[in-house]
């Protein structure tokens, strides 16, 4: 397919960038460690108090780990790649009278991967379907695409800093009611009298204690959500509806997800546009960007942590660093597959995610039929609600070797995923190859010359 001499087909071969095949591996892979907990486990226990799901120190410790390395840092990866591809896509309309087929195709591709997303969400029944969010946000990627990389950073970060300030005001608000517990405590210790704004304080305080308790309304979702898991298909499926239409949409979660990841695309664009996600800086660069952004996200992010694990409605520096800290530790994850495939060792050690990274869009949707349709469901092996945090950690790595291992067979024979064929078929309007060359070719048969 043309436009006025400008070739529009997928990119294949040599012209594919293997560090972005491999980010987009490693990512796709690494989202599913923070999907299985909601899978595997009560959903209306893991966000009441992560405790309930198990809290040995083992527990413990691998809640953390992937709190502060992988939580919303996948997601981020994905969000910056999109930008990229987004990039690679229209760079053949970077005028602003670029040729129309390529807006045509860029918008056909994003309407499909919404309806992919629709029956990830409908069919798949995966309630935290990141597809839905992404299509939704690179609808309203096109015209930016012109703009310079710091104006996209600017615009980028505006979702960071909104929640900044907002958590910023949280935390303002908060700091004196410790205070006046504070006070309350000395007082009482001392058998003075408590004076009114303290008593209030304190009272306040005991208050969000409280709601970190079992409730009545707790106890009742906690029922509803075991029924689900105890019967057939339907019940399961009816309860996997409902809670996407309730959280995403009811309670305005889509929206916001939609947001956050259009700003972080933005930055994707950027770092595109400055030669970062895609391998043109030098090793050295890759070192120090990788050292400040893992040095401030990742420190945010610890400290973020320590302040949750008191369990206590303290202040927390949490509110206002949290999304900055996610895209922070996001672009150190970038860079940090950057430098590793600068060197052969690095190459050697990530070559097996190059595949998983060309299906990324197959394996997303095989990880969700393994973990919600096979291991947790009542129909399957029923292991829903019976594990910690650290088996289901062990669970997710079973899983993440078994999709790396299919998707390298499966690129030995395949151009692409099956789900990636069907889009681009889709999105191109024209079948596209689906096995390799080489093995559609009939092999040799007797001449005429040899009967």
């Amino acid at each position: 397919m043309s436009e006025a001499g400008v070739s529009i087909a997928p990119v294949t071969g040599r012209a594919r960038i293997d560090v972005l095949d491999v980010l987009r591996g490693l990512a796709i892979l690494g989202i599913f460690y923070m999907n299985v907990p909601t899978q595997a486990s009560s959903v209306t226990k893991l966000f009441a108090d992560p405790r309930l799901v198990g809290w040995t120190p083992l527990d413990k410790w691998v809640w953390v780990a992937v709190d502060v390395f992988l939580e919303g840092t996948q997601r981020g990866v994905l969000e910056l790649l999109f930008g990229a591809g987004f990039m690679v896509l229209t760079a053949r309309a970077m005028r602003p009278d670029g040729p129309v087929a390529i807006a045509d195709l860029f918008f056909r591709r994003t309407l499909w991967l919404l309806a992919f997303g629709l029956v990830n969400v409908f069919v798949v029944l995966w309630v935290g379907d990141i597809l839905t969010v992404y299509a939704i946000a690179s609808l309203f990627l096109f015209p930016f695409r012109l703009l310079g990389p710091k104006a996209l950073v600017a615009i980028g970060s505006l979702f960071a800093l909104t929640m900044g300030v907002m958590g910023t005001l949280d935390y303002v608000e908060r700091v004196p009611m410790v205070a006046g517990v504070e006070r309350a405590q000395a007082a009482q210790a001392a058998g003075r009298p408590v004076a009114a704004v303290d008593a209030k304080a304190l009272k306040t305080w005991n208050e969000k204690i409280a709601k970190r308790q079992p409730t009545e309304k707790m106890a009742k979702d906690l029922v509803e959500e075991r029924k689900a898991h105890a019967g057939g298909w339907l019940p399961y499926a009816h309860y996997m509806w409902t809670a996407w239409l309730t959280f995403m949409v009811g309670k305005g979660f889509l929206g916001i997800a939609i947001v956050e990841a259009f700003c972080m695309m933005l930055i994707g664009v950027a770092l595109w546009k400055w030669g970062v996600t895609q391998g043109l800086r030098s090793a050295r660069f890759y070192l120090g960007l990788m050292v400040v952004t893992y040095g401030l996200g990742l420190g945010a992010r610890i400290v973020g942590v320590s302040e949750f694990l008191a369990f206590l409605p303290i202040p927390k520096t949490l509110w206002i660093t949290e999304e900055a800290g996610r895209i922070l530790t996001s672009i150190g994850h970038v860079a940090a597959v950057n430098l590793a495939m600068k060197s052969l060792g690095g190459m050697a050690v990530l070559k097996p995610f190059k595949a998983v990274g060309r299906m990324a869009f197959s394996v997303y949707f095989l990880e969700q039929i393994i973990g919600l349709h096979i291991l947790f469901a009542p129909y399957g092996f029923d292991l829903w609600d019976r594990y910690g945090h650290a088996a289901q950690f062990a669970i997710g790595t079973a899983v993440i070797i078994v999709c790396t291992i299919v998707a390298n067979l499966w690129a030995r024979s395949f151009v692409n995923g099956p789900l990636e064929w069907a889009w681009r078929s889709l999105a191109y309007w024209q079948w596209q190859p689906f096995r390799h060359p080489r093995l559609r070719e009939p092999l040799p048969g007797p001449t005429l010359a040899a009967a």
